[in-house]
């Protein structure tokens, strides 16, 4: 194995046991600390697969931005959440068996397929996937729509944590 090889295997190690941490430890800054350690850990296979503008999108929106925006809002409506009572799901056993389920089915769908055996092909010269990823972002046959939803609904989302956090009993 390459020297590039195992730090994949490490970063991607890492990156799986930070994701598990996000599900299943107790405390919601935690969570989101840990939620941004795995976003950070995608963030670098991203430089490892020589992605790079992805790679700093990763950082910039997700771990700038979004990560930033769960912790602001977590810690916004803490009170209420307090208030209300506990907040562990008594049936969380369902949902792990689900998690479970959907694994095990992603595992026998894709064991057989030869994707995983072949090698990517080599990019062209004058190959600009910046200029091709900002087409599809912003043409009205490409990504715009969806790309606008999510920036309507974290916006609300935003507001609704603040009108919550202000909101006078």
């Amino acid at each position: 194995m390459t020297g590039e090889q195992i730090f994949f295997l490490i970063v991607g190690i890492v990156t799986l046991i930070s994701g598990l941490m996000v599900v299943t430890v107790r405390n919601l800054i935690h969570a989101a600390l840990w939620l941004v350690a795995t976003l950070f850990g995608v963030a670098m296979i991203y430089a490892i697969l020589n992605a790079g503008f992805l790679a700093v999108v990763q950082v910039v929106v997700y771990i700038g931005a979004i990560a930033i925006l769960f912790i602001f809002a977590v810690m916004l409506t803490r009170r209420q959440a307090a208030e209300t009572g506990a907040s562990v799901n008594s049936n969380w056993w369902l949902g792990a068996i689900a998690a479970v389920a959907t694994f095990a089915g992603l595992f026998f769908l894709l064991k057989s397929w030869s994707g995983f055996s072949k090698t990517a092909a080599a990019i062209p010269s004058g190959f600009d996937a910046v200029n091709q990823l900002g087409d599809a972002l912003t043409s009205a046959n490409g990504y715009v729509l969806p790309f606008e939803v999510a920036s309507v609904l974290l916006l609300a989302a935003l507001v609704g944590a603040v009108y919550l956090a202000f909101n006078k009993k």
